[in-house]
Formats: C-alpha cells, sequence, structure tokens
C-alpha cells in the first residue's frame, strides 16, 4: 500500500514530521511534482524559498558548522528536473540537459 499521508517538514531541523528523513523526502518530493504538474517553475520557486528558510533555520541552530549550499541545493532543487511519478521518461528536446 503506499503512503498517502502528507510529509510536511519539521521545522527548524528540516526532517519530515512522518518519516524524519531531510525533507523534502521521497514521497515529498513526489507530491510536490504531482501538485505542481505543469508548472516546473513555480515548484521550483517554492522550494527555492524553502531553501532559504531551510539555510536560516539550519545556520541558527549550527552556527559553527551550518550546511554547505551545494548540499542545500542538492536537497531542495537539483532532483526537480525529474519526471513526475507516473509521466514519460522520454525527454523531448526543450527538456534534455544540457
Amino acid at each position: 500500500m503506499t503512503d498517502t499521508r502528507p510529509h510536511p517538514p519539521l521545522r527548524p531541523l528540516w526532517l519530515c514530521r512522518v518519516c524524519l528523513a531531510p525533507w523534502p523526502c521521497p514521497p515529498a518530493r513526489d507530491a510536490l511534482l504531482v501538485a505542481y504538474a505543469g508548472d516546473r517553475v513555480g515548484l521550483c520557486l517554492f522550494l527555492a524559498w524553502r531553501m532559504f528558510d531551510a539555510d536560516a533555520d539550519l545556520r541558527a541552530l549550527h552556527p559553527a558548522d551550518p550546511p554547505p549550499p551545494t548540499e542545500l541545493f542538492r536537497r531542495f532543487l537539483r532532483w526537480t528536473r525529474r519526471p513526475a511519478p507516473g509521466a514519460s521518461t522520454q525527454l523531448g528536446r526543450a527538456d534534455r540537459p544540457g
């Protein structure tokens, strides 16, 4: 059975409230891809805003050892190029990484 519960972030730790994985966890990513289907720019803007919030929260919690920006980018934005669950896995010419 698929877990259909929402997987929101637990702030200021930025862990998933359900599975305690770093947020956005895989179920949250899948749900976000579905929620923003057809609006990848909106998804990226939403996640960039959340990444900014996470950076501030995590720097306040760990001022001596904050997460590097590259780690936050991978966690919040890099994965957004993948297809939504159930979408075709073929990339069109405009969607190919360049």
